[in-house]
């Protein structure tokens, strides 16, 4: 076969099945091969799919805007006014033939496309030997769009007709396509979607809006503004569908009543509880606190719209609303304590905003064991084996000590690392269960911390962040954990911002942003004491907040409750007490060495009582130095500012007198009224009359003029700054407040400085109850109870 004859062939159309045959015989003796005819004829029935594609068609120089009709067969396709009668195609040998079903089409368009659209009949004009006039079908518009007087009129019949109509169409079995040069675009019913994207701590970026043509349309900056411009075309309603013009110019129309339902939820949302510093960038951030009031939403007014992208949101709120109530919680195994009943409750408590990823407020007055219950909380977590992140605890510097000492004696189970002092490894922290730092400490560490993600940051005292102006606030805020937890026995000294402050850290944007958390309730309580905003307001705390005072389980309490109360020299005063320490040490060791240990009392009495005055205050110590802060008084300060907020009548004992001036002028400077009973008090009746009357909270008593012949019932907190080496006389202070007549319970706090001879006196009281009838026995020559070689190198350790 020549070239041309070859490329002749390649042109010509291609050859219909049932023509093969005969084409075969025509060719024979061209050098052609015969074609095999077809082994069978398959005559397949399929269902017509109808299709309608929406775009602009141009006749003329004019152009009209409808929507063309066309049918699928499997994959072959044809306009509804073609005259194709059927498709073939050969399958392996075999010739498949598919015959349009012209009845069903016809049932498609009479039955269920002319109910909502008419065919728009299109005239065209061709030029043979003169203008003939050429009627065009198929092509669909919506109804009384042809009537249509104005453009303006019959855009709306369009959006109209693409809101409502065209979400029938697709549900009756239509398959939609949106040409490029269509001018319409709108939403119809099953175009919504919704969808929540994680970003912080129970956090998550919302975006509600429409699919067109496979592009998710954001609307929800667009509602936002309207809310905040209270835009009268969508809060007071539009009389037909709202028409939504885009930024890129396009507009579509959706549903009013839509719309309403959006603004609805939405104005519910921000009310409380959504991210302010959000809104002004027109965006929403819902927290898992908005779970029920979203699955309400999507039950009642948006179940058409896709979900899919808001599971993790939508699967909490099944879980809460599936709540059964606070479970009973074994305790842990290592916790070397029993529970109190309320205590019990408390760790159930904690386990449940655990397991609900919620964050929360242990607010137990003091004395009641938030320690305890705290740590039994950590120990089953780390049981359960859900620890894989360190806990960060922040605690006030006066008591990291008193941590320790709790962990070491209830949990000894949980590794803890103190991040304090000059030597920090931060680079081993995942290997420890629980970091404990400062406040002041989280500030200058902030670089370090930031870098790790943490299981729970727990504060406590937490009332150290009312302020939320002040660095360290600003700091947390940053730090990263999985949940959050605030102890403070005062989550409320002196105005509700202190508690917004609280729930900010645990929840940003729970309980709005400051100001409008300013005007719909501090101002409304706090001046006006409207009863609807303390509703509502306790009403959204109280899951999150777990409240139980002294006088509500006051029947499961002993009578008395001694408490040891820790607290860490600050750097300055611990070398102070260093220096004192050894040259102390060596002064006695020299005088034992010359006289023996029994002549040497009153040196070693002496060398005492200036590590205990170096523990108090150094300002006691008889001697030049610069050393002024005292780590004692700081946490007898912070202390005393929580009991008088909570109503405690409080007495303070001290042995020296010039403790307890200092202590005065601190009391001064923080307002607190105070009265005095020491040696040189003429009038003793006066300050105790003025105390047991209730009117000043502090009662400062020098523990020899006032450790006995006292009746001071009113009294239900007693404080020791320093530890009396007698426990009897300390016994003795004690019942001037828990004696016949009281009807509190009453608290004892023992004031120890950490790692001084005020610790290894409460370890010898135990073993030497001799050590301090030695000390002030006016007979010091009484061996049985004078200092031995033994205890002088135990308390100069």
């Amino acid at each position: 076969m020549d070239q041309r004859t070859l490329f002749h062939l390649l042109e010509m159309p291609s050859i219909r099945p049932e023509h093969t045959h005969y084409i075969s015989k025509q060719l024979t003796g061209k050098n052609t091969p015969e074609l095999d005819p077809p082994k069978a004829l398959i005559v397949k029935k399929v269902q017509p799919t109808p299709i309608l594609t929406f775009k602009r068609f141009y006749e003329d120089y004019e152009y009209y805007t409808g929507a063309n009709l066309s049918f699928k067969y499997e994959d072959k396709e044809c306009n509804y006014k073609s005259h194709i009668k059927k498709f073939e195609q050969m399958k392996e040998g075999s010739l498949i033939r598919i015959e349009r079903d012209v009845s069903a089409e016809e049932a498609v368009v009479k039955n269920i496309l002319l109910d909502k659209m008419d065919v728009l009949q299109m005239r065209t004009y061709a030029y043979r030997g003169g203008y003939s006039n050429i009627i065009k079908e198929g092509i669909f518009v919506p109804k009384k769009v042809n009537t249509a007087s104005t453009p303006a009129i019959k855009d709306t019949y369009w959006y109209k007709f693409l809101s409502k109509e065209l979400g029938e169409l697709k549900r009756a079995g239509f398959f939609i396509r949106v040409d490029d040069s269509f001018p319409y675009q709108s939403a119809s019913e099953d175009d919504w979607y919704v969808d929540l994207e994680p970003s912080e701590m129970h956090w998550f970026d919302t975006e509600i809006g429409v699919t067109i043509n496979g592009e998710k349309i954001n609307l929800l900056p667009i509602l936002l503004n309207s809310i905040r411009s209270k835009d009268a075309a969508f809060l007071e309603g539009y009389k037909m569908d709202v028409p939504i013009r885009l930024e890129d110019g396009r507009e579509i129309l959706v549903r009013r009543d839509r719309i309403n339902q959006l603004l609805t939820f939405l104005r519910s949302v921000m009310k409380i509880g959504s991210n302010n510093e959000a809104k002004t960038k027109d965006t929403l951030k819902l927290s898992l606190l908005d779970a029920l009031q979203l699955d309400y939403f999507k039950a009642n007014d948006f179940t058409m719209a896709d979900w899919s992208g808001s599971r993790t949101l939508l699967d909490f709120a099944s879980k809460l609303k599936n709540f059964k109530g606070i479970k009973l919680i074994d305790p842990p195994k290592g916790l070397q304590a029993t529970l109190r009943p309320y205590q019990q409750e408390g760790l159930n408590w904690l386990q449940f905003l655990r397991e609900y990823r919620l964050s929360g407020i242990l607010a137990d007055e003091m004395g009641l064991g938030k320690t305890v219950q705290t740590l039994a909380h950590l120990l089953v977590e780390k049981e359960h084996k859900r620890l894989k992140n360190p806990i960060l605890l922040v605690v006030p510097t006066s008591l990291v000590a008193n941590w320790e000492s709790e962990i070491l004696k209830f949990s000894p189970g949980l590794s803890f690392k103190i991040l304090h002092g000059t030597h920090r490894d931060f680079e081993q922290l995942k290997a420890f269960d629980i970091l404990i730092t400062t406040y002041s400490l989280v500030y200058r560490d902030f670089e370090q911390l930031k870098k790790h993600h943490y299981d729970t940051i727990i504060l406590d005292e937490a009332q150290n962040i009312k302020n939320k102006n002040t660095q360290v606030v600003k700091i947390l805020m940053h730090l990263q954990s999985e949940n959050r937890l605030c102890l403070s026995g005062t989550p409320l000294e002196n105005h509700l911002g202190e508690l917004w402050s609280l729930f900010n850290f645990l929840t940003p944007g729970f309980l709005g942003d400051d100001r409008y958390f300013k005007k719909e309730f501090r101002l409304k309580i706090e001046k006006n004491n409207d009863d609807s905003a303390k509703k509502m307001l306790l009403t959204r705390i109280k899951p999150f907040m777990l409240r139980r005072t002294k006088s509500q389980i006051d029947i499961d309490l002993p009578q008395k409750t001694e408490i040891i109360q820790k607290c860490e020299l600050n750097e300055q005063q611990r070398d102070l007490y260093e220096v004192v320490r050894l040259a102390m040490h060596k002064k006695v060791q020299d005088e034992i060495e010359k006289k023996g240990i029994n002549k040497s009392q009153i040196i070693i009495l002496d060398a005492l009582l200036k590590l205990r005055q170096v523990c108090c205050d150094p300002r006691l110590l008889k001697m030049e130095h610069k050393v002024t802060e005292s780590a004692k008084l700081n946490m007898l300060n912070e202390m005393l500012k929580e009991m008088v907020e909570e109503g405690r009548k409080i007495l303070i004992f001290s042995q020296f007198t010039g403790m307890l001036e200092l202590i005065a002028q601190e009391l001064l400077a923080m307002k607190i009224p105070y009265v005095r009973l020491c040696g040189d008090t003429k009038d003793r009746k006066k300050p105790v009359d003025e105390f047991q009357e209730g009117k000043t909270p502090v009662f400062l008593i020098s523990l020899k003029a006032g450790g006995v012949g006292l009746n001071l019932t009113a009294a239900d907190v007693v404080i020791h700054y320093d530890p009396w080496w007698n426990p009897a006389v300390e016994n003795q202070a004690t019942d001037r407040a828990h004696r016949i007549g009281q009807s509190k319970r009453v608290f004892v706090y023992k004031f120890i400085a950490k790692d001084t001879l005020e610790e290894k006196i409460i370890e010898l009281q135990a073993k030497k109850a001799s050590i301090a009838g030695a000390i002030f026995d006016d007979d010091n020559q009484n061996r049985a109870g004078q200092i031995t070689q033994e205890d002088v190198n135990a308390l100069f350790r």
